[in-house]
């Protein structure tokens, strides 16, 4: 965690910032909670527990400044929330997620499944694409696991 602490830093000071007290508290609890897609208020209550200083509009400050330096991806999965997914270091393009519409549970997928899309918009439409975003809602595989066991379960009784 400590190295990407400072390859984080070295991306603010190229970019003018400082890594404050309160920007490396946001920081952190992004990094203990890399697999979860935190909202702002979720990273402000767990930012709380450890510097009870640090205000929510900081955090909100934070959360939008790594935003603009490609540090986080703010993310909406149709639910009204915005949320906050780090960025894999060197990754070109943001990553796919997969939405369960019966549990909440988000996926995500690593591998870049657009790029001869992006390949044909670019040469189709003269496009130069510079990131993209696919999200995929369905039913994850824990509830149709669990639908299965039900079925199976009806027709034994």
């Amino acid at each position: 965690m400590e190295g990407r602490i400072e390859r984080i830093k070295k991306q603010l000071h190229s970019a003018s910032y400082k890594l404050t007290p309160q920007r490396e508290a946001t920081l952190r609890v992004l990094l203990e909670n890399e697999e979860d897609h935190l909202s702002a208020e979720d990273v402000y209550l767990l930012v709380k527990e450890k510097s009870p200083e640090i205000g929510l509009a900081t955090v909100y400050r934070t959360l939008e400044l790594l935003n603009e330096l490609n540090v986080v991806d703010k993310i909406n999965f149709g639910d009204g929330v915005s949320r906050y997914d780090l960025r894999q270091e060197g990754a070109t393009h943001f990553h796919h997620h997969l939405v369960c519409i019966e549990c909440g549970a988000v996926d995500e997928i690593k591998e870049d499944l657009l790029e001869d899309v992006e390949e044909i918009v670019e040469r189709d439409w003269k496009f130069k694409v510079k990131d993209h975003r696919l999200t995929f809602h369905g039913i994850c595989y824990r509830c149709h696991e669990s639908e299965d066991d039900k079925e199976t379960k009806k027709k034994a009784d």
